[in-house]
C-alpha cells in the first residue's frame, strides 16, 4: 500500500486543521482543529469525522490553537483512545486550551439556549463537555525539540521550533517504506516570523532531507506591515479613545497574542507613548497560558530569556488585571472610564469577548482593535468588513464602535516570509501542498510558488493523495 495523506479539515479554509496520514501499517492523524464559522456549520462539521478515530494509530498535534487542537475531546468521544503527541510546552498548553473550550462551550450553550426557549427555537447540545476534555487530557505525551521518536512501528517524527507561538512545532515525520526506504514530511502549519518579540525564529527545515512540504497559506497573498509601524499604530488608537473618553477593545487569543500585545504595551508605557490605563486580561486561560510562558522559558529568545533570568517579566505592567471570576468580568463593563481591554476569543466567536462587545459596541468612543486574523462568516469578519448591524448572542445590535485592524502584530509568516522560508530551506522537494487558507490566499501562494520552480499543489477537502 503507498503512502496516502488525507486532507480531512482546514484545506482552503483557515480553520479547523486535520489531516490523516497513512500507511499499510499505520494510520495517523496530524491535527484534530475546530473549525470555527456559521454555527450551524460549525456543529455540522465539527460532530463527524471522515474517517473512524477509533482506528487512528496517534495524533500528531503542531500547537495548541483551537483551530489546530479544540476538537481532540470529540475525538476521544467517538472512540480515539492513543497517544497524542505534542511539545511539552503544547501539551501543557492543551491541558488549559481544551478544559477552557468545553467550558465555554457549555456556558455559551446555555445562554444561547435561554435564547432559543425564548424565541421557542430548537435548543442545542455543546459540541463536547468538561469531563470529555479532562480524558482527552490524559492521552497526552510531550515530546523535546530536535528529539525523534517513534510514532508507530513505520512512523517516527522530530518537532523543530516554529516561531508561531509558545510550544508550536515544525514536523517532520518520517515514514519507512517496506523496502526500507525512507520519505520524510514536513508540515509547517503553521508558521511564525522572524524577529519578533519573546519566541525563537522559525528553524529552517534541514536541507535535502525533506520529500513532501505542507505549507500555511493564511497570508499567502498578503504581506504585513513593520511592525514599529504597528506599535505606533496601537498608540495612536488608544490615544484616540482616551481623548474621546472610549474604552479600548481587543479581541486576542489567550495563547500567544494576548502575551505579545502586553508585552507591546509594556513598552509603549515604559516609553510614555500612551498613558499608564488600566488593562484588563479579561480571561481565564489568558491568565493560566501567561503562567505556562513563565515555566517555558526555553522556548524564549535569548533577550526574553535574559529579561526572565533577571526578574524583569516581558510581560510586567504595573496596572495590570487578571479578571478570573465572572463578577470581576462584569465590573469592567460597569466602569465607565477609559481602559483596555484583552479579551478571548480572537475571532469573537466564544468566550467574554461576546459580552464586552455586547456592552461597548453601540458606543461610538469605543475603539476596537483587531490584532489577528478574522476567518470567514465569525463575528470578527464581520466586525472588520464594518457591517452595519451585528448578532450577538442571536440579538442584532448596531455597529457604531470604530473597528481599526492592524495585521502586522499576526504571528503567522506572511506571502514573503512563506517565500522566503521555502527558498531557504530546500530546492529539492517533491511537492508543497498548500493548506491552512482562504482559497484566494492559497492559490496564490501556489502560483507564487510554481514561478519560482517549485511544484506546489492546493488540495480540496476530503482529497487523499499519494506519496511516492
Amino acid at each position: 500500500m503507498p503512502v496516502k495523506i488525507k486532507f480531512c479539515g482546514g484545506v482552503r479554509t483557515v480553520t479547523g486543521s486535520m489531516h490523516l496520514l497513512e500507511t499499510s501499517k499505520s494510520k495517523v492523524l496530524i491535527d484534530c482543529g475546530l473549525f470555527q464559522g456559521r454555527r450551524d456549520d460549525y456543529y455540522r462539521i465539527n460532530s463527524t469525522f471522515t474517517f473512524n478515530p477509533s482506528e487512528i494509530d496517534a495524533l500528531l498535534v503542531s500547537h495548541a490553537h483551537i483551530d489546530h487542537c479544540g476538537n481532540i475531546p470529540n475525538l476521544v468521544k467517538q472512540g480515539f483512545n492513543k497517544k497524542i503527541y505534542a511539545t511539552e510546552a503544547t501539551a501543557d498548553l492543551c491541558n488549559i486550551m481544551l478544559l477552557d473550550s468545553a467550558h465555554i462551550q457549555e456556558e455559551n450553550i446555555k445562554y444561547v439556549n435561554k435564547i432559543n426557549r425564548r424565541m421557542r427555537r430548537p435548543l442545542r447540545k455543546p459540541l463536547y463537555t468538561n469531563e470529555d476534555a479532562e480524558k482527552a487530557i490524559t492521552f497526552f505525551a510531550g515530546r523535546h525539540y530536535n528529539k525523534k521518536f517513534r510514532v508507530t512501528s513505520d512512523i517516527s517524527c522530530t518537532f523543530i521550533d516554529a516561531g508561531h507561538i509558545l510550544g508550536s512545532a515544525i514536523m517532520l515525520i518520517s515514514v519507512k517504506g517496506e523496502g526500507g526506504d525512507a520519505l520524510t514530511i514536513a508540515y509547517a502549519v503553521d508558521l511564525g516570523r522572524n524577529n519578533m518579540p519573546i519566541l525563537k525564529d522559525p528553524v529552517l527545515l534541514p536541507e535535502g532531507a525533506v520529500d513532501y512540504l505542507i505549507l500555511e497559506s493564511t497570508y499567502g497573498g498578503r504581506l504585513h506591515g513593520d511592525i514599529e509601524n504597528a506599535e505606533a499604530e496601537l498608540a495612536f488608537y488608544i490615544n484616540k479613545a482616551v481623548k474621546q473618553g472610549g474604552k479600548i477593545i481587543i479581541p486576542s487569543f489567550a495563547l500567544g497574542r494576548s502575551q505579545e500585545i502586553i508585552y507591546y504595551l509594556s513598552e509603549l508605557m515604559k516609553g510614555k507613548k500612551i498613558p499608564a490605563l488600566p488593562v484588563y486580561i479579561d480571561s481565564p486561560m489568558a491568565i493560566n497560558v501567561t503562567k505556562v510562558f513563565r515555566n517555558h522559558v526555553e522556548c524564549f529568545d535569548e533577550e526574553s530569556k535574559l529579561m526572565a533570568y533577571h526578574d524583569e517579566s516581558p510581560f510586567a505592567i504595573d496596572n495590570l488585571h487578571f479578571t478570573s471570576s465572572v463578577g470581576e468580568s462584569k465590573k469592567i463593563n460597569e466602569s465607565r472610564e477609559p481602559m483596555i481591554i484583552i479579551s478571548a476569543s480572537g475571532m469573537c466567536e466564544a468566550g467574554r469577548i461576546l459580552h464586552h462587545l455586547k456592552n461597548n459596541i453601540e458606543n461610538k468612543n469605543t475603539i476596537i482593535i483587531v490584532v489577528g486574523y478574522m476567518a470567514q462568516n465569525t463575528l470578527g469578519r464581520r466586525l472588520v468588513e464594518r457591517r452595519k448591524k451585528v448578532r450577538i448572542f442571536g440579538q442584532e445590535y448596531k455597529l457604531n464602535a470604530e473597528v481599526e485592524v492592524i495585521n502586522a502584530f499576526s504571528a503567522h509568516a506572511d506571502k514573503n516570509e512563506l517565500l522566503t522560508y521555502v527558498r531557504k530551506s530546500d530546492r529539492l522537494l517533491k511537492n508543497i501542498f498548500v493548506v491552512h487558507g482562504e482559497e484566494e490566499q492559497s492559490l496564490n501562494l501556489v502560483s507564487s510558488l510554481k514561478r519560482r520552480g517549485y511544484n506546489a499543489y492546493l488540495p480540496r477537502i476530503e482529497e487523499e493523495v499519494e506519496l511516492v
